[in-house]
């Protein structure tokens, strides 16, 4: 019969020399780094420690456009995979309108848009119809009123 223990995660701290290395950057890069605000870092007693978590936020992440959708799978704060769809409310949906589109009606600028939370973590991501987007952006530059009910 097992017994139910406590298991403490147990984060690992990064040197500088360590933080470097795991970014594939020198020592001096770190250094400014640090100086310019760009990474975060602990300070314990005269030593400079960073979490992993701190190391991933440096790396900046340039999807292709076929790797948006996996994407939208994952947390963006804890990298969790299970996330739940559902939609942001206020006393009705919530839309996006380009700040420079004109129609005869708002109702053919908005984008809808749609939710997803974190079930770990609980952050909440928001996005929108890109290809709705797309059309309005085609149509405000021709000058013509956009058919964008699909």
């Amino acid at each position: 019969m097992e017994t139910s223990e406590t298991k403490e995660v147990v984060t690992k701290w990064y040197s500088i020399r360590e933080a470097a290395e795991y970014l594939g950057v020198a020592e001096p890069t770190i250094y400014r780094w640090m100086r310019d605000g760009e990474i975060t870092f602990r300070k314990v007693g005269d030593s400079t420690r960073f979490w992993k978590a701190d190391l991933d936020e440096v790396m900046e992440v340039h999807p292709s456009a076929r790797g948006l959708d996996k994407i939208r799978t994952f947390c963006p704060s804890c990298h969790h995979d299970e996330l739940i769809e559902g939609h942001v409310q206020s006393t009705g949906l919530l839309y996006f309108r380009p700040k420079h589109i004109k129609f005869w009606t708002l109702k053919d600028s908005n984008v809808g848009t749609t939710a997803r939370m974190c079930t770990r973590c609980g952050a909440i991501t928001w996005g929108g119809d890109t290809t709705k987007l797309a059309k309005l952006l085609a149509g405000s530059k021709k000058g013509e009123r956009v058919n964008t009910t699909s």
